[in-house]
């Protein structure tokens, strides 16, 4: 059982009870509903997520690369499983979204394996003149800053879902790292 509860729309202001809904699934998701319980949280932390799939530079594959590598880097499940349906929507396959599980990019191209190598290494503290030399030789400027932010963005969010012990929505069972 999740640490807080799960705010229904009733619970919170009704300028605010759209946010308990994914805009992609149509229904409420338990990330929104825990986060619901502080109504403004919510409301900000909507609109960074929003800003890191509108605004980050990078496109709809790379983005969920991205959040696959780094939900499987940190562990999170919860935000494993809820990608894993988005990723293969961007056409990443099952074969690519179960290496990514095993951390394994030897599938990918030298770019998408410097995207991933670098989202990693700044949700490990590890991005060093190297990383940064390697992925601005691909970016401009305001994506590198898309891509950290995206890492770290969805670090912090799998964060607040390990504190608050979320489980995966009813009727819903967890891929697996490798959902072959």
């Amino acid at each position: 059982m999740a640490r807080v509860p799960y705010a229904e729309a009733a619970d919170v202001p009704d300028e605010y009870e759209d946010l308990l809904v994914s805009s992609l699934q149509g229904k409420p998701l338990h990330v929104y509903q825990s986060i619901g319980n502080n109504p403004e949280v919510l409301a900000g932390l909507r609109s960074f997520l929003g800003s890191l799939w509108t605004d980050s530079g990078l496109t709809d594959r790379e983005r969920e690369l991205v959040i696959l590598a780094v939900t499987s880097e940190i562990g999170n499940r919860y935000e494993w499983h809820q990608h894993v349906n988005i990723a293969r929507g961007v056409g990443i396959d099952d074969d690519e979204i179960a290496a990514l599980g095993r951390g394994d990019l030897a599938s990918f191209g030298d770019e998408e394996t410097t995207l991933v190598e670098y989202a990693l290494a700044v949700v490990r503290g590890e991005v060093d003149a190297v990383a940064h030399d390697e992925i601005a030789a691909l970016y401009d400027d305001e994506t590198v800053v898309g891509i950290a932010a995206a890492a770290r963005g969805y670090d912090a969010l799998g964060g607040m879902i390990d504190a608050f012990d979320l489980e995966l929505e009813s009727g819903t069972e967890f891929h697996g790292w490798d959902p072959r």
